[in-house]
């Protein structure tokens, strides 16, 4: 049976769309990570006059001399007496090249688990260093984080260049460890550059808050620059095509009697008219017909956009399925082995009945192997079989009453992720890679030989 298009109304002129940045931060205790993100609302122009006022009133009233733009983020009021970060704190702007949403997460080593949520979807992250402590323990830490969630872009910003007087010496000194970290967690795109948050200096513009240049021998775009123009989408749309099936759509009507839509948002790659999809796990392949989008009709949809995708034949696929090419099929499974990050106070349980959300279908699992922790200071896996407490990271297997479609999270983020839910509750016990997401990176090889290295260290740089 031929599927027909389903007519969209027009609602007038479409606003111009900026493309969307998803940014972690992160750093150590009092890096400046709350002021920089304050800073970046502020000079972007993202905050209310009266949002502003509140501040100022608020670092008047703790004696601050200047204006306190961490307060735009510590929104917690034990945060703000403490002058600390202890949850995830996001924040929305603009600027007429991209729109950001924001984390700022914790620096603290018992919340990993927010880092780990705030990076969990991140296009980009940005870990602060102090440069007048270098690059601390914990900085290895949320670099090590960063790159077992795969986030692609990783920049370095070293703050308070203006308290060493922006030597550029110093600057070097700090940029050289950072290079060693990132090569060795195999972290592709790496980006360092000098800031001054307190200042202004080379956060939005080169020059600082009262027009002043301080690091007159950096000659690389400030950091907004940076944000701006990285180019988040070329990666999922390089990646074979992905549609998770979110919704069968099936007016019924009269006028469209033979309408049946595939409705979802195409995860990574690209499909076009004409193409031949394969739904997993079911098998079933078919030819692309028809493209509707909001905008309406499409001769092609690459990843980010939300569509509903119409076929020739009418197949027996729903939510959970996920549409592929033939040529580059995605893996069905009954049993997941991959890494998780546990999010909930309660530890797991041997055998405990889960629910287990992959994509956009939802399955019943037990968590049957704890295979080890992941030690995120030495990198080493240990305490196999030990149950999974809040902050762990730790490799599990959960057994599937049905199979399901995913890629390795090495290899697409979106189809690779998976969820743990209670099952009375609905609360979400852990966020899970599939497979081993730090696969061929240097310092995998290097655990693989050496489980007792502390590639870390004790002290505070390498």
């Amino acid at each position: 049976m031929t599927a027909t298009t389903l007519p969209l109304t027009s609602t007038g002129p479409q606003d111009e769309v900026r493309p969307q940045l998803r940014l972690v931060v992160a750093g150590s205790v009092d890096d400046g990570k709350s002021t920089l993100v304050g800073r970046l609302l502020y000079d972007t122009k993202s905050i209310l006059a009266d949002q502003y006022d509140a501040i100022e009133a608020a670092s008047k009233r703790r004696g601050a001399q200047e204006v306190d733009l961490a307060l735009l983020t510590d929104g917690l009021r034990a945060e703000r007496e403490q002058g600390i970060t202890i949850d995830v704190a996001y924040r929305y702007f603009t600027t007429p090249a991209r729109s950001f949403i924001l984390a700022d997460t914790p620096g603290h080593t018992q919340y990993t688990r927010n880092t780990v949520t705030g990076a969990s979807t991140a296009d980009a992250a940005l870990i602060l260093v102090d440069v007048r402590n270098g690059a601390l323990v914990q900085t290895r830490r949320h670099a090590a984080v960063m790159a077992l969630l795969r986030v692609p872009h990783v920049i370095f910003a070293v703050n308070k260049m203006d308290a060493v007087d922006w030597s550029e010496e110093r600057f070097e000194e700090i940029a050289d460890q950072i290079r060693e970290i990132g090569e060795r967690l195999g972290i592709e795109d790496v980006r360092i550059v000098p800031i001054s948050a307190l200042t202004g200096e080379n956060v939005a513009s080169s020059t600082a808050s009262d027009g002043t240049k301080a690091g007159t021998w950096h000659d690389g775009p400030p950091l907004l620059d940076i944000l701006e123009n990285l180019d988040v989408q070329a990666v999922e749309q390089s990646l074979p095509f992905r549609f998770p099936v979110q919704l069968v759509i099936r007016p019924r009507t009269a006028e469209h009697p033979d309408y049946r839509g595939l409705a979802g948002r195409v995860s990574s790659g690209r499909v076009a008219l004409g193409d031949k999809v394969t739904a997993h796990p079911s098998g079933l392949t078919s030819t692309v017909t028809g493209i509707d989008s909001p905008q309406g009709p499409l001769a092609q949809a690459q990843a980010g956009d939300s569509v509903t995708v119409l076929l020739r034949d009418e197949l027996d696929v729903g939510r959970g399925e996920v549409l592929t090419t033939p040529e580059e099929p995605s893996r069905t499974i009954d049993e997941i082995e991959g890494v998780v990050a546990w999010l909930d106070e309660r530890p797991s349980r041997h055998n405990a009945r889960l629910l287990v959300k992959v994509g956009t279908k939802v399955v019943r699992g037990l968590l049957t192997t704890v295979r080890g922790h992941w030690d995120v200071d030495s990198l080493a896996w240990t305490n196999p079989g030990a149950d999974v407490a809040l902050n762990d990271i730790a490799r599990i297997t959960v057994r599937l009453s049905e199979p399901v479609a995913v890629d390795d999270y090495a290899t697409d983020r979106s189809t690779g992720a998976f969820l743990l839910i209670d099952p009375p509750t609905g609360a979400t016990l852990a966020a899970g890679m599939v497979g081993d997401p730090l696969a061929g990176a240097p310092i995998a090889a290097e655990i693989e030989e050496d489980d007792d290295e502390d590639w870390l260290g004790a002290g505070s740089s390498i």
